[in-house]
């Protein structure tokens, strides 16, 4: 017979616990954990704890292995790529790892997730291998684009909360088990009260990384099960993937080392512009909750129009961006 599942109020409600008991552990020994010290990406101007994305993974872990989500394959088989993700980023919070071994995991990571997204039917063998490399090159550009927006206080776990909050009644929509969604949202929502500015603890890459790839697994897998369109998850993390791309397009436009650690995102921008980490997590929270609701409601009442939404809010990010370069040309702060 097999054991009733928990519902997922509850199983929100143990990953918030768990989550703060794991917050309590790490600030127990918070001497000996790794800092991240004021740098060339870094907004903050004293060293702080970084993995606290530990505590995240401690609330979401038991929810994940109770309710798993609807998604295509084996879900033990995401979650080890998942932990192989999240293994080699801990490790780079603590030591340091070379950027070509951390990049080599994320791309078996995201292969082995991708073989699961795909389905064998896409078409030819050059066509499904195709769909492969697309799917696997999401998935890599989500884990280090989330990483890349874990750089003032909140925004990476705000965007957390939101974002699979959304996943979460979009599953409910669908009739899809929900449970795993919400869970990870509740975990992000109460790791945010230590990364609220002034932040006590960071996410760290721990934390970070694995988020974003499994924000865009889920978000491939919900697409290919059919508990949502593919514009949807796309849509929902809008202003983390229009900030991102952008600002490395923008690098790459200019031949600059990508690979360098810089302040040229735009919330980094608008932070230094004056908006401090809580003007920047209020600007940026605004555009969060209005894309996760847009989409939420597009779901619902016309889901043919999602991609016309998608658009108007890459018009709307596209002005704000704008805004943003235009004060920079025009009043750059002296301490750029």
């Amino acid at each position: 017979m097999t054991p009733a599942v928990p519902p997922a109020w509850a199983l929100a409600a143990t990953a918030v616990a768990l989550t703060v008991l794991g917050l309590a552990i790490l600030k127990r020994f918070s001497a000996r954990l790794p800092l991240a010290p004021p740098g060339p990406r870094s907004l903050h101007a004293a060293p702080t704890p970084r993995v606290g994305g530990l505590a995240i993974w401690a609330g979401f872990v038991p929810a994940a292995l109770f309710a798993p989500p609807a998604l295509p394959g084996p879900w033990g088989a995401w979650l080890v790529a998942l932990l192989a993700v999240a293994i080699v980023s801990m490790v780079d919070d603590w030591r340091g790892v070379h950027p070509i071994p951390r990049l080599a995991v994320h791309v078996i990571a995201a292969v082995a997730i991708a073989w699961w997204v795909v389905p064998p039917e896409t078409g030819a063998v050059v066509s499904r291998a195709v769909a492969l490399a697309l799917a696997a090159f999401a998935l890599v550009w989500a884990a280090n684009l989330y990483n890349f927006m874990d750089g003032s206080d909140g925004l990476a776990a705000a965007m957390g909360a939101c974002g699979f909050f959304a996943y979460g009644i979009a599953a409910t929509i669908a009739g899809a088990p929900p449970a795993t969604y919400f869970a990870l949202a509740a975990a992000a929502l109460a790791f945010f009260a230590v990364n609220f500015p002034p932040a006590r603890m960071f996410m760290g890459d721990v934390g970070a990384v694995p988020m974003g790839m499994l924000a865009a697994a889920a978000g491939l897998g919900g697409w290919q099960a059919g508990t949502w369109p593919p514009w949807f998850p796309l849509l929902v993390f809008l202003p983390f993937v229009a900030d991102a791309s952008a600002t490395l397009a923008k690098r790459v436009w200019r031949r600059e080392r990508i690979w360098e650690a810089h302040r040229q995102h735009y919330y980094q921008r608008l932070h230094q512009l004056g908006a401090g980490h809580r003007g920047t997590l209020l600007a940026f929270g605004v555009l969060m909750t209005g894309t996760a609701t847009s989409a939420l409601a597009t779901l619902a009442l016309d889901p043919d129009a999602g991609w016309v939404v998608t658009a108007a809010w890459g018009a709307a990010l596209a002005a704000f961006f704008s805004g943003i370069d235009y004060h920079w040309r025009h009043r750059t702060p002296a301490h750029r």
